[in-house]
């Protein structure tokens, strides 16, 4: 009977190994000592971030000071993150493995032609906290994304993309394990 039961949780952890694509898992939020809910933190390693090492900081800034379920936190070195950023010469996007977890690319060309690189940040931190691009849309919605147009510098959720994000991270672990990658671009 044992013998099941670590079989069948060897079985659940290997799963969520594999769809996390060997990344990070985001712990459950547990009940502080007082009762509330403890905060989930996702860690990012913005080490290939190169020039948007800053506008990464400030986007996640953006989304720690718009929500309380979930803060962005840079990764511990010698640990793995749940997110992982890059710099490089296409368009921004983003591919998540699972709610909270994966790889999104701060892309030179949106730069180059214009767009706000702090929105850009937040908008792809949006997508691994689980929101789609709501295209076509006004700046009032970071997750109109490229839309908005270059004169849009709101790198500010709104009301709606915070309570779904609040939602998206106010259950166990199970809802951050999910099945596919998913891939966003902007």
């Amino acid at each position: 009977m044992l013998t099941k039961v670590l079989r069948a949780l060897l079985a659940v952890f290997l799963t969520a190994l594999a769809l996390s694509g060997g990344q990070a898992l985001a712990a459950p939020a547990s009940p502080a000592a007082d009762g509330t809910k403890a905060v989930r933190v996702l860690t990012y390693d913005a080490s290939a971030s190169a020039e948007f090492a800053s506008a990464v900081r400030a986007g996640a800034e953006v989304w720690n000071n718009s929500v309380t379920n979930v803060q962005l936190q840079p990764v511990v070195p010698g640990q793995r993150a749940n997110v992982r950023i890059i710099a490089d010469d296409g368009w921004p996007r983003t591919y998540t493995t699972s709610l909270g977890n994966g790889t999104w690319y701060f892309g030179r060309q949106a730069v180059n032609e214009g767009y706000d690189t702090v929105r850009i940040a937040a908008h792809e931190f949006g997508h691994i906290l689980g929101l789609p691009d709501m295209k076509p849309g006004p700046c009032s919605s970071l997750m109109s994304g490229s839309t908005a147009g270059t004169s849009c510098t709101n790198p500010y959720p709104n009301a709606a993309e915070k309570a779904a994000v609040e939602a998206n991270f106010s259950g166990g672990l199970a809802q951050l394990v999910g099945a596919g990658t998913t891939v966003y671009r902007d």
